[in-house]
């Protein structure tokens, strides 16, 4: 499964998924009740992911800003006192709630590329009046927090996007502490995809295209230093609907029906979990 392609290709990617990450957060911002929203995830793999309670604590941009595959926050399993950090973090949906079940005693970071998803992070934290909070703006293959600075790594559908998995792997082990905890939802693939998939831009910031398969991810977790991994399968995706709905949102590729039969019962939501030894 592709991993890591070309300086230039990775570049003209992380273009891509700005720029639809981007049309995202604006879209979210100038919503009225009578207009729809684009990119948003095509079918319900996060529709009972999140507690509505907790989802009612927070402004309403951040619960429509939310792209992702699942909630990390419960997977994490968060304690008082910890410290979190969010690959991709977005509208900030799952800093604030982090924050939250953190407690004033711990901290949550949110690493981000996408100006305009910082400022919408931003504005939500401000309007949701939690501290303990701060955004901040990069790469997720180049972390800009010291090592053994977190107690916990989450992510929520954003790991598939980097075109250098290996290097977001080994930067998410260097920033956790000793017995850090590693715990994403993520996009994985059973097999091969076609060709036609693997080399469309479009399709890799719908998320699909940069997907591993389990036991690449697997592999990859354990290259980086990690133990104790887990990977549970939570979502099958119909390719029809996601890709139709992406292409009509966000540019996605357009496929033909034999792509289409390729993919099918082949594309998951995943929960995945690995420790730092200590």
């Amino acid at each position: 499964m592709v991993s890591h392609i070309p300086l230039s290709a990775g570049e003209n990617l992380r273009d891509e998924v700005r720029r639809r990450y981007a049309r995202s957060a604006r879209s979210v911002t100038e919503l009225t009740p009578d207009s729809s929203r684009c990119c948003t995830t095509p079918d319900p793999a996060t529709a009972d992911a999140y507690d509505a309670i907790e989802l009612g604590s927070l402004p309403q941009t951040a619960v429509l800003a939310s792209l992702g595959c699942g909630n990390p926050t419960a997977l994490a399993e968060l304690n008082p006192g910890e410290t979190v950090l969010d690959l991709g973090s977005g509208g900030g949906i799952d800093v604030l709630l982090s924050a939250k079940r953190v407690g004033p005693s711990g901290f949550a970071y949110g690493l981000d590329m996408t100006d305009e998803m910082l400022d919408l992070a931003e504005r939500n934290r401000a309007e949701s009046g939690i501290e303990n909070v701060q955004f901040l703006r990069g790469h997720i293959e180049e972390i800009p927090l010291p090592c053994g600075s977190v107690d916990v790594v989450i992510s929520n559908c954003v790991i598939n996007l980097s075109t250098d998995k290996d290097q977001v792997l080994r930067e998410a082990w260097r920033v956790l502490a000793p017995g850090g905890r590693f715990a994403v939802s993520d996009i994985i693939v059973d097999g091969r995809l076609p060709e036609s998939i693997q080399s469309n831009l479009a399709a890799w910031s719908c998320c699909v295209a940069g997907a591993l398969t389990e036991e690449s991810y697997r592999e990859k977790l354990h290259d980086a230093g990690f133990s104790d991994i887990d990977i549970e399968i939570t979502h099958t995706y119909d390719p029809k609907s996601l890709f139709t709905e992406s292409a009509d949102c966000c540019g996605g590729p357009s496929m033909n029906d034999a792509d289409y039969e390729a993919l099918k019962g082949r594309i998951y939501a995943a929960f995945i979990r690995a420790r730092r030894p200590s």
